[in-house]
């Protein structure tokens, strides 16, 4: 599912559902030593995803452990997210020359518990949300909150500042000819900031995928190459995706 929504540069790893093969370095095994099996099963099979999608980049496996704000720390040179929710499990990762970040997020195409639309939505965001009602082929709420994530995953390993649910506004477009639902979305960042390669960075773009009773989705932040660093920082504001 996920390798779908994602450009050829980057690399992907997903299982949908426990993983026989997945072993732990130490240092992993350590940090989920005293979990529930099922945390310790999530765990392991998406770091096993991880490593699949690092042997597709030419690397060799390697750790996975969690920094600041649980993100994965990756080998030098690579950079990547994971996710995982009941049924699925997946990473994907890119050299750093190609993508500058990617952000994935998975979750059940289940509508949200009571209350949470409403923690996490814009004005705009929930009138889109209600206005698209039975008609939508995907529980729209669950979209929004998996397209908020993968924000989030896309704007603070990139970042390394904070972002709140109601710091992005996001607007979907779906393919009404695919078979399965399946679009884009705009997220219209309502603090823009300079990249550390100094782009003011002031929308992302993504893709969505509902299959298999999951919503996915996921934004691929391109790097900036030899040629657009020549024309310096203050000539390029970023808004694609």
């Amino acid at each position: 599912m996920i390798e779908a929504l994602l450009p050829g540069v980057a690399a992907t790893g997903e299982a949908f559902g426990p993983d026989g093969s997945a072993t732990l370095y130490p240092e992993e095994a350590a940090l989920v030593a005293r979990t529930p099996d099922r945390r310790r099963e999530e765990f392991s099979t998406v770091r096993a995803c991880a490593r699949r999608a690092l042997a597709a980049l030419g690397l060799p496996p390697a750790p996975v452990l969690p920094g600041v704000r649980n993100v994965p720390q990756w080998p030098a040179g690579v950079v990547g997210s994971m996710t995982h929710c009941e049924g699925y499990r997946a990473a994907a990762l890119a050299r750093d020359t190609d993508l500058a970040m990617i952000g994935i997020d998975a979750e059940p195409d289940l509508p949200l518990p009571g209350g949470v639309l409403e923690s996490i939505a814009l004005p705009g965001e929930l009138a889109r949300v209600r206005a698209g009602g039975s008609r939508s082929r995907v529980n729209r709420d669950r979209l929004l909150f998996s397209a908020k994530e993968a924000v989030y995953k896309t704007w603070y390993p990139l970042m390394r500042t904070e972002l709140d649910f109601d710091d992005a506004d996001i607007t979907f477009v779906e393919d009404g000819t695919s078979a399965r639902p399946q679009g884009t979305f705009s997220a219209r960042l309502l603090r823009p900031r300079r990249a550390p390669d100094g782009r003011l960075v002031e929308r992302f773009s993504g893709r969505w995928l509902a299959d298999r009773g999951i919503v996915v989705t996921a934004i691929a932040f391109p790097a900036v190459k030899a040629a657009e660093r020549k024309s310096g920082p203050d000539t390029v504001r970023y808004q694609g995706g």
